[in-house]
């Protein structure tokens, strides 16, 4: 059985072949997560939310021609959004990458967007939504570093009880694997043990990296009540967009596999989760560096990893999220920074 032990940064830019980009509008309260491999990576999705929005996802199933993206794009705007994912594509197209048909190339990129609409910010944007520019200026950002918390397309996610973010986690495994996690958390339930601090996801935590808290003993008496945004927000204001990735060589059905077996970290860290009016959805991707001597064991161990280093993401988000005027929930760090709740 593989061990796990650290990784260099803890995002998933750990994962050799791969670079992440972020564009946010603060007055907005939205913003795009571009993740971009080198070359093209083998990519696939697993959508288990009743409310999904995205762009170019059919050719991802296993039986589909295209084997390879060219970049993995997340962002805020609800359907406007998906300008994003027209942005990056124009802006690859540019820079001469894309699947080639003949004398052209076209770059694929597939997208997943999050509700953000009610969140305070300002959506007053008349007839041109601004997200294919964002989508444009977060690959123009790439880099092996980037910021958690309210950046990219966390900049004005939320969850029931409190502000949600970008998170990100990675994991390097015995036999030299590393899996790495980048996760837009937005989700109608929450990710905190009913009113406590702790989180949800506290059994997979490393490094004290959100906070070192465990879980709160005894439970307390709330910790399973369905609470979502329902109880104060409208419906629809919901999802939560990951991406799962490593440098194993992985066929696209394998890699169906990794974000099927990914979403079980989202059931892990968020409490409900799956629900109808959530679109959660787990990109997996291969940069195919390193071949998996034993692939049928080796494969339940990447699972397996995805799922924790996804939930690890998830609290992280929330953990680094930070306050914006008209908010319409506190920051972890607002309602529980310092204290010993």
């Amino acid at each position: 059985m593989a061990r796990p032990t650290g990784a260099p940064r803890n995002l998933i830019t750990d994962v050799p072949g791969l670079s992440v980009g972020w564009a946010d509008d603060h007055d907005l309260k939205s913003g795009v997560t571009v993740i971009l491999p080198d070359q093209p990576a083998v990519a696939s999705v697993a959508i288990h939310g009743g409310a999904p929005g995205t762009r170019e996802i059919a050719l991802l199933e296993p039986e589909q021609t295209v084997e390879a993206v060219d970049a993995i794009v997340l962002a805020g705007g609800s359907a406007f959004g998906l300008d994003a994912g027209a942005g990056v594509q124009g802006r690859l197209a540019e820079m001469g990458r894309g699947f080639q048909v003949g004398p052209v190339r076209v770059p694929i990129v597939p997208s997943a967007i999050l509700f953000d609409l009610l969140n305070g910010g300002n959506k007053s944007w008349g007839d041109a939504a601004p997200y294919r520019d964002l989508g444009r200026a977060a690959l123009d950002t790439v880099s092996r570093d980037f910021p958690l918390g309210s950046h990219g397309a966390g900049c004005g996610a939320t969850t029931a009880n409190l502000k949600g973010g970008l998170g990100s986690a990675s994991i390097r495994l015995d036999n030299g694997v590393t899996v790495g996690a980048i996760v837009a958390v937005n989700a109608l339930g929450r990710a905190t043990v009913g009113d406590t601090r702790h989180f949800w996801a506290a059994p997979y935590e490393r490094d004290g990296e959100f906070g070192g808290l465990g879980y709160p003993a005894p439970l307390p008496p709330d910790a399973v009540d369905v609470r979502t945004k329902l109880d104060a927000l409208s419906a629809g204001a919901n999802t939560t967009i990951a991406a799962v990735a490593t440098d194993a060589i992985l066929t696209k059905a394998e890699a169906k596999r990794l974000a099927v077996m990914a979403h079980d970290g989202l059931a892990r860290a968020l409490w409900p989760a799956h629900t109808p009016l959530d679109g959660d959805l787990v990109f997996a991707l291969s940069t195919g560096q390193r071949k998996l001597e034993r692939p049928m064991a080796d494969m339940v161990q990447l699972g397996a990893a995805a799922v924790s280093t996804l939930a690890r993401a998830i609290a992280r988000g929330i953990y680094h999220a930070t306050p914006a005027p008209g908010d319409p929930v506190p920051t972890w760090q607002q309602r529980f920074g310092g204290t010993r709740a």
